[in-house]
């Protein structure tokens, strides 16, 4: 048996709302994430390239890891772009 500490009641009513609450914030967060603001790889190398900090490897290794990344393959065509 549960400890009285560990239980909670609430009318099925309550149990109803918050239910309707968490899928309706389930589907806020998807929608929200679905068209996340993203930078251009290539703005993003070349953020990388600015800075004087790294490799010329270091830049191409990080140029192809972002093309190959499954976020750009999957989403890149649906993100807004700034």
């Amino acid at each position: 048996m549960p400890n009285t500490e560990e239980v909670v009641t609430i009318s099925k009513v309550e149990l109803i709302r918050l239910k309707k609450q968490a899928q309706a914030y389930r589907a806020l967060a998807a929608s929200v994430f679905r068209f996340a603001v993203k930078d251009p790889i290539k703005e993003v190398v070349k953020d990388f390239e600015d800075t004087d900090l790294y490799t010329d490897g270091f830049i191409k290794d990080l140029e192809s890891g972002l093309r190959q990344s499954s976020y750009s393959k999957l989403y890149a065509h649906k993100a807004v772009t700034r």
